[in-house]
């Protein structure tokens, strides 16, 4: 019973944010900062979804990462190089809560936001952060692009065709 009521509260939170912005392809710092009002400023309820969301980038990056490693253990490790466990999930939350009061960064994506916290917690050079930033901020950019030109649902057909073609 304990943890059916965080993952329904997750999926109410989440669904209510696919129904509310169909165009949407990651959650950003918008969608991060509007968690407390979801769950009526409830602290406990905001970390466990939070935390919650932050389980499934991280479960969802561990499998991308072994289906890679499965394929070739060399490119899997510099894909997947970069350290997103180096706090705990408490602190984590809290530094993301602590980057997304900048209004620049809402529209960056939450895990490139995980990645850039965490290189801030492990004292990368701040030209390193920044370059990053200015990547993440460029793709995010051309995506938000290409789904507004040509539409979500074909972008998306598009890649599952090209993936089909690479592995039969």
């Amino acid at each position: 019973m304990r943890i059916l009521l965080p993952l329904l509260v997750a999926f109410s939170c989440l669904s209510g944010q696919i129904m509310e912005k169909q165009n949407k392809l990651l959650w950003d710092g918008t969608d991060w900062a509007n968690v407390s009002d979801r769950v009526d400023g409830n602290p406990e309820m905001t970390f466990r979804v939070k935390s919650a969301y932050l389980g499934g980038i991280l479960d969802g990056r561990l499998y991308y990462y072994l289906k890679a490693w499965g394929e070739k253990q060399a490119f899997a490790d510099s894909l997947y190089g970069d350290r997103i466990d180096y706090m705990t999930r408490r602190e984590t939350i809290r530094q993301l809560d602590r980057f997304y009061k900048d209004p620049l960064m809402d529209y960056v994506p939450v895990v490139s936001a995980m990645i850039i916290v965490h290189m801030q917690a492990e004292q990368a050079p701040k030209k390193v952060v920044d370059r990053y930033v200015e990547q993440t901020k460029y793709w995010i950019n051309q995506i938000t692009l290409d789904m507004q030109s040509r539409g979500m649902h074909k972008l998306l057909k598009e890649k599952q065709e090209r993936n089909t073609k690479r592995n039969p």
